[in-house]
């Protein structure tokens, strides 16, 4: 199991006649952790931190650890934040004896940042050399990250924010930052979607939130008096395999088991299986179908929406004829819809044969051609995109989400906050993204567009509720546009090459027997870059623009 190291980082804001702008640093691309990605001045708490303490001002650890809902140490990750910001920066906020702001020409910040960053001297030393103190209160608490699971580096990482030391000017270290740019957030957020700039999930959630203010005082003054809430740090009890159980925060149950059961009183299921029907929502109920799989994970989410009176389906699954009368059974025979969210061969199957039993109509968007393809289903509907659905649970607006499939529809239950996203989001993986239907560009847009949309919950096409579904799908566009990145440098470093050797360097992460399937979403990154004109044909091989 990865060890997870406790962090902070450190977002550097100032007014300009651009209004609010934030310090980004690029990492190199050497780095092991988030290569060639823009980033705030951070790194890991290192354990001579605690003895800085003695040179904190303004706040004490016990004051700062309750703000971070920390027994105690809550003042190493902000003096880690200060510290790592003068190494890799050259910017420090710190007090003279006077209680004046350390000045642009203080040697602190050339011949003192040398010193630390080649450990020649701790950081309690520099400070006390100086007669400088760390004024802990202008640092506001406004983010917490852990690095998700299978991350080869996982941090646990505290987000501040702070005003930027007036007279000193950034410097980048040349070593593990390679470049630095003071930039507006809406600036770096549109680079972001663009491509231009990688932006991980916790930089781009912080991002959004400095976007919301015109000026530092006003970011300061909210984000001072509202600190992030705690995340979950403890089990929640379950069952599974038919004996109780504790579910850890990062499992893939976690959101599902503790929305279930609110109260802790153990009785949600922290495992799916086939046929069994999970109540997720107010007319909102799941049975998987019996189709597990190494595409298909633990099988293929169906979802009936009904109030006893009418039911609808959401992706009824293969033509399985025990999965298909388990929802038939359940709906009480009266089903009035069949929604499919896109049309390969797990997903809608089944449509046809609940039309033939129930005359149901069926809703979606006709399959284009393709092996993995449906072809047996025949929409009587085919819902346009913001149109919204009338079914027994409330309405649904219907989302056109292209990428995976050129016809794969997202349904959003309004009321309950719900999105059933298909193959849109998976949990624990990401989906193929398989030319010529699949469209990588179409996919990254449609994410974008997703982001946009209000629900709090996702239902995917396989695996359990996803809760934090913003996250989730900044996650998931920060891990396509970083595979970007690596099919980008991949070029620029061995183009022209052909897909398959572009693969193994863009995907040198995964497993030798996955490389055929990684192929098939590197040539998706490769029309995108063509399509942008940053990738170009020669014969069978590929170069940069």
């Amino acid at each position: 199991m990865t060890a997870i190291r406790p962090a902070a980082t450190l977002a550097l804001v100032r007014d300009s006649d651009r209004g609010l702008e934030v310090l980004l640093l690029q990492r190199t691309w050497k780095a092991a952790f988030l290569p060639g990605y823009f980033v705030f001045p951070g790194g890991a708490v290192d354990t001579r931190d605690p003895q800085v303490r003695a040179c904190a001002s303004g706040r004490d650890d016990a004051a700062v650890s309750q703000t971070l809902s920390l027994d105690e140490g809550g003042a190493d990750y902000m003096i880690a934040a200060l510290r790592e910001c003068l190494e890799e920066a050259g910017l420090l906020l710190a007090l003279d004896g006077q209680g004046q702001p350390v000045p642009g020409d203080h040697p602190i910040l050339t011949e003192g940042r040398e010193a630390l960053r080649g450990e020649e001297v701790g950081f309690r030393e520099l400070c006390e050399r100086h007669g400088l103190s760390l004024p802990l209160d202008r640092l506001a608490y406004v983010g917490h990250w852990v690095t998700p699971p299978g991350a080869p580096r996982r941090f646990d990482t505290r987000f501040f924010v702070a005003l930027a030391p007036p007279e000193q000017q950034a410097s980048h270290d040349g070593s593990e930052t390679i470049a630095h740019a003071w930039l507006t957030p809406a600036e770096a957020l549109a680079d972001h979607r663009h491509g231009r700039l990688a932006l991980g999930y916790p930089t781009l959630r912080t991002l959004r939130l400095l976007a919301e203010f015109r000026d530092a005082e006003a970011l300061l003054r909210h984000a001072h008096a509202n600190p992030p809430t705690p995340r979950p740090s403890r089990s929640w009890p379950a069952r599974k395999g038919g004996a109780d159980w504790q579910v850890e925060p990062d499992a893939p149950a976690y959101a599902e088991v503790r929305r279930l059961d609110p109260h802790r009183h153990g009785t949600a299921h922290a495992e799916i299986m086939p046929g069994r029907a999970v109540a997720l929502a107010p007319g909102v109920t799941r049975v998987t179908a019996p189709n597990p799989g190494v595409m298909t994970g633990p099988g293929t989410n169906s979802y009936l929406l009904g109030d006893g009176r009418d039911h609808v389906v959401i992706d009824p699954g293969p033509a399985d004829p025990e999965h298909l009368e388990r929802l038939l059974a359940l709906a009480g025979g009266r089903l009035s819809r069949v929604l499919v969210t896109h049309t390969h061969i797990d997903h809608s199957p089944g449509a046809a044969w609940l039309k033939a039993r129930t005359g149901a109509r069926l809703v979606g968007l006709p399959p284009p051609p393709g092996a993995s393809q449906d072809a047996t289903f025949a929409p009587d509907h085919r819902p346009r995109h913001g149109e919204r659905l009338d079914t027994p649970a409330g309405p649904l607006k219907v989302l056109h989400t292209p990428g995976h499939a050129s016809n794969h529809l997202c349904y959003l239950l309004e009321p309950a906050r719900l999105l059933f996203a298909g193959d849109q989001v998976m949990q624990g993986s990401t989906v193929v993204i398989n030319p010529p239907d699949g469209d990588m560009a179409a996919y990254v847009a449609a994410l974008h567009a997703l982001g946009q949309e209000a629900f709090d919950t996702i239902a995917p096409g396989h695996g359990f509720l996803i809760g934090e579904a913003h996250a989730a799908i900044d996650f998931l566009v920060t891990h396509r546009l970083a595979r970007e990145h690596k099919v980008a440098r991949a070029l620029a470093c061995h183009g022209p090459a052909s897909l398959e050797a572009l693969t193994r360097y863009a995907y040198d992460d995964v497993p030798e027997a996955r490389l055929g399937v990684a192929a098939r979403s590197a040539l998706a990154h490769l029309l995108k870059l063509e399509g942008e004109g940053r990738a170009r044909r020669q014969g069978d091989d590929w170069l940069a623009s």
